[in-house]
């Protein structure tokens, strides 16, 4: 049977036809991330990585709980060289989908790159046995190359404790290592032990808190940080303080501290003042009579515990604490004294009260750690006394330690005026060190002649330069340098090594720009004209590449001897030398040793040369003793070089030589800037 549907209703059901499916596309959510991230990874496609990063955060705030942002802007961060940001992200993806096995080795490996070898060796230990192949061999191999040097080092510190090394660095060795090793109760004993032997080194606290909280004792780790934030270190009060909840300390946890870490003048006093303020005041004094016998130096204490006693009636037993305070150099607290005995103040300085006030409670911000509050104090101290140039001084370390170099650039050169030889010198050797990343015109030269027994001969190496800084980061430059022998070779030799590698004989003038060292990183090329001082041939030179460098320990100038270690990488590329491109480095590992007067070092050197053209001249490695020397009778960037090296040709294809050399070197550098 059929039936007739009338013609509205037939209408209506066309309509709900057409209109249904515009209905369910507009009911459907678009991706919230998805502008940005087609941002993004067009931009990265582009290498428009300053385009690309801001995106995926844009990307990352839509969706924040979206793995494969957080992994794609990790590989952008990795493109620009923040590895320690990528390492983040890839934390981050790896918490959102822990069964990514290659997101979690990327972070592995960058967590050791970043040294964090423990949590690397606790990402590579669940992944050799949870992933499957091929991550799983990966992080096998990778757990053990962390893991075999920690416990190797772990039993070789425990044999010598054994047998009587039971001193500050042993205990405090082992205990690092242990910690590496996730052996959280061995790290305790031995981060304790340390610092039993040495109380004066707080920042031990530090990680003995850490690991305690590690180990679930609690109270425990709470009480060594609490001493530890309450110490006259400022950098161990700030990672201390990094580590505890975010309140201030009830009494039992000051009690307990102090029981850990009695000899703590710092955190007994804070303790003291808490107790007076909580009306418990027999307490405070047994505390500030406790400082006033151990630190007899502590005049806020000694007034504190003086006013007590006054207070009670006990004048004769106040007053040795009261004079001592008097005649400490503490103005405004002995004023306060003069005041409660009725006795007449003493001028103070010719400088502003609010800047005193304000130096003082600058002073205190910076020993605490807090140098935002630091900075304001030290401004409206300067405000009130233009001339203090104390204050300028500090006012170029805050910035220096906020890493804003260019205000500490300007803060260190006024103080550099100062009268005062002190502040004056201080100044003035920060301004220095400042120096070469803030002047606009800069000129400058070394030099650097040697004798070399390999080559009979003796070398010569100098440059002058002038560079002008047009942009951060970048400078520009115009040289002149110096390449040539003793000798004058103008041909091969009789050894068989070409020319170039011996000397150029020829004055190479050109133009160029280079960066400025990012963690001991610079980049530079440049263009010019290479003339022989022999013949007058000139031959249009091209060069350029990159340069490493790095050092560790005490410097030939540093204020102390002890070991250091230091080494340099050079990739260069030369036009003139049939468009070779050469990679040196030269490692040294040693000791600082001898007064200021005449320093030495004594070292041990490693050494390898490579080239594009597989030449054997420049292909080889080599090593051997030396021994760098300088004095304050000499400029302060002069030193004397000797060494003795042993080295063997990687490449023997049309070597005369032979596979082997020995080269005795001796020279002096000597660098300045005007």
């Amino acid at each position: 049977m059929r039936v007739d549907i009338p013609w509205i209703t037939q209408k209506g059901l066309l309509a709900v036809l057409i209109l249904a499916p515009c209905v369910i596309a507009l009911g459907q959510t678009q991706d919230p991330a998805y502008s940005s991230l087609s941002r993004a990874y067009e931009s990265f496609k582009a290498r428009d990585y300053d385009t690309a990063v801001p995106a995926f955060l844009q990307a990352i705030q839509a969706s924040p709980l979206r793995a494969d942002i957080r992994k794609d802007l990790a590989y952008a961060y990795l493109k620009i060289g923040e590895n320690e940001l990528a390492r983040d992200q890839f934390r981050e993806a790896m918490r959102l989908d822990p069964n990514d096995a290659p997101v979690a080795l990327e972070y592995g490996f960058l967590c050791f790159e970043t040294k964090q070898p423990a949590e690397a060796r606790r990402v590579f230990n669940r992944l050799r046995h949870t992933a499957a192949a091929p991550y799983a061999p990966t992080a096998e191999q990778a757990f053990h190359n962390i893991d075999d040097p920690l416990a190797a080092g772990i039993e070789r510190w425990t044999k010598a404790i054994e047998m009587g090394a039971d001193n500050f660095g042993a205990h405090f060795e082992l205990a690092t290592l242990a910690e590496q090793r996730d052996d959280l109760a061995l790290a305790a004993g031995h981060y304790e032990r340390a610092w039993r032997l040495m109380p004066t080194r707080r920042s031990v606290l530090v990680d003995l808190g850490r690991v305690w909280k590690a180990l679930n004792r609690t109270d425990d780790a709470l009480a060594i940080l609490v001493a530890a934030s309450r110490c006259g270190d400022a950098r161990t009060a700030e990672a201390a303080r990094a580590l505890l909840p975010d309140r201030y300390p009830y009494v039992s946890e000051f009690k307990h501290a102090l029981d850990l870490d009695p000899q703590n003048v710092e955190l007994r006093r804070e303790f003291g003042f808490l107790l007076l303020r909580i009306g418990r005041q027999p307490e405070a004094e047994q505390e500030f009579r406790e400082i006033t016998v151990s630190d007899p130096g502590d005049l806020l204490s000694a007034a504190q515990l003086g006013f007590l006693l006054l207070a009670r009636g006990e004048r004769e037993a106040a007053m040795p604490l009261l004079e001592r305070v008097l005649a400490g150099k503490d103005e405004d607290l002995a004023n306060r004294v003069r005041a409660v005995l009725r006795l007449p103040q003493t001028l103070k300085s010719r400088a502003d009260p609010a800047a005193v006030d304000a130096k003082t409670m600058a002073e205190r911000s910076i020993q605490a750690g807090y140098l935002q509050d630091a900075l304001r104090y030290l401004t409206t101290a300067h405000e009130a006394d233009p001339g203090d140039y104390s204050v300028m001084l500090k006012l170029g370390w805050v910035y220096n330690m906020l890493h804003q170099d260019d205000a500490a650039y300007r803060w260190f050169s006024l103080a550099r005026g100062s009268p005062d030889p002190r502040i004056a010198a201080d100044a003035n050797r920060a301004w220095n060190n400042l120096r070469p990343a803030h002047e606009r015109l800069r000129l400058s030269a070394w030099f650097y002649p040697m004798y070399s027994s390999r080559w009979h001969d003796v070398f010569g190496y100098a440059q002058v330069r002038s560079e002008l800084r047009v942009i951060p980061g970048v400078r520009i430059y115009a040289s002149a340098r110096f390449v040539g022998d003793w000798r004058q070779t103008t041909t091969q030799t009789a050894t068989g090594a070409p020319p170039q590698y011996l000397s150029e004989s020829a004055v190479i003038v050109g133009a160029g720009l280079h960066t400025l060292p990012w963690h001991g990183l610079v980049a530079w090329g440049e263009a010019g004209s290479s003339m022989s001082y022999l013949n007058g041939h000139k031959l249009p030179d091209y060069r350029g590449g990159l340069s490493f460098a790095r050092g560790a320990g005490h410097t030939l100038r540093g204020e102390a001897p002890g070991w250091f270690a230091d080494t340099a990488f050079d990739a260069v590329f030369i036009s003139r030398f049939d468009n070779d491109a050469m990679l040196y480095n030269q490692s040294r590992l040693g000791f600082t040793f001898g007064p200021p007067s005449l320093r030495a070092q004594l070292y041990w050197n490693g050494g390898l040369t490579i080239d594009d053209k597989r030449q054997y001249w420049a292909n080889f490695v080599e090593t051997g003793p030396g021994i760098r020397i300088t004095g304050s009778f000499l400029p302060k960037s002069m030193f004397f070089t000797v060494n003795a090296m042993r080295g063997a040709y990687l490449i023997n294809t049309g070597n005369p030589r032979g596979p082997n050399f020995n080269d005795f070197r001796a020279g002096f550098w000597y660098a300045f800037a005007l």
